[in-house]
């Protein structure tokens, strides 16, 4: 028996799915997590503690964004700065300054030259300090923690997935997940562990004729352009997945099959020209 459960949080729709009965008490609390999440991590609440960090530079953080900034700062060390949470003014600049439903999709708006990233981030204790002018973004790798973190709560029930926007995390498989190709569409069977894509075909937008998008390489400042389309990623779980996607994203398609394929990290690569490249072990 399959149970389902869909709701809206960060930005994106959430799915959650239960191979049992009786799930409503860990639909509820998988929910829940998702809610308390977003009011900690989300550059677009005040409120949050991420936005508090940004603002005054300190804090004495809780547990839960202690852990996603140093998870952030170790994916940055591990990519070479591919992954930088430190990006985040370069994405407000590029004109993602509000929420997706709220970003005008064109518009003469100005654009704002950005540099790149790569901004001081110190962590004693549970204290996180920022360098000057340096603010930070967690929202993929948030949503990948908050997909972790509701998936724990959902195995209470049975084995489950979790599918945040793309961010898919499992327990107890084999789970079937649909990946979008040039034209159309394969199925992986995911027998633990986690999925995620990054791309620029979701998350764009125009300014002054220009197409901009979301994912920023830090080493510019400015939205990649990478030859890629979109990367997915299979991974231990939704956290490395999402690290690595976007990783291999912003390396382009050449070199991201290469470290996909001397890494053995299952990739699904969709270039901009149309081509579907299956690297890191998959095959047609």
């Amino acid at each position: 028996m399959i149970e389902r459960r869909a709701f809206r949080v960060m930005g994106t729709e959430i799915e959650l799915v239960v191979r049992n009965g009786g799930a409503d008490g860990a639909f509820h609390r998988a929910e829940h997590e998702f809610h308390r999440l977003e009011a900690l991590l989300s550059r677009f609440r005040d409120d949050s503690e991420l936005s508090r960090l940004n603002r005054d530079g300190a804090l004495d953080a809780g547990p839960d964004l202690l852990a996603v900034v140093e998870l952030a700062l170790a994916a940055r060390e591990r990519t070479g700065g591919r992954f930088d949470p430190t990006v985040h003014d370069a994405v407000v600049n590029a004109g993602y300054d509000r929420t997706f439903e709220e970003v005008a999709p064109d518009s003469d708006g100005c654009l704002v030259a950005s540099t790149p990233a790569a901004g001081a981030v110190r962590i004693a204790g549970g204290r996180i300090a920022l360098g000057p002018g340096v603010r930070l973004d967690l929202g993929g790798i948030g949503k990948g923690y908050a997909a972790e973190r509701a998936a724990v709560l959902l195995a209470a029930a049975g084995p489950c997935l979790v599918n945040a926007g793309g961010d898919v995390a499992t327990r107890g498989g084999p789970w079937p997940v649909g990946v979008a190709t040039a034209d159309g569409s394969i199925t992986l069977e995911l027998l633990t562990g986690g999925l995620a894509t990054s791309g620029r075909d979701r998350r764009h937008w125009r300014r002054n004729g220009q197409e901009q998008h979301h994912l920023i390489d830090p080493r510019t400042g400015e939205p990649s352009r990478s030859d890629l389309l979109r990367a997915t990623v299979v991974a231990s779980d939704a956290i490395e997945a999402e690290i690595a996607a976007k990783s291999l994203f912003l390396a382009g398609a050449d070199r991201a099959v290469e470290e996909a394929d001397t890494a053995g990290i299952p990739a699904v690569l969709v270039t901009g020209d149309g081509r579907t490249i299956l690297a890191g072990g998959l095959a047609a």
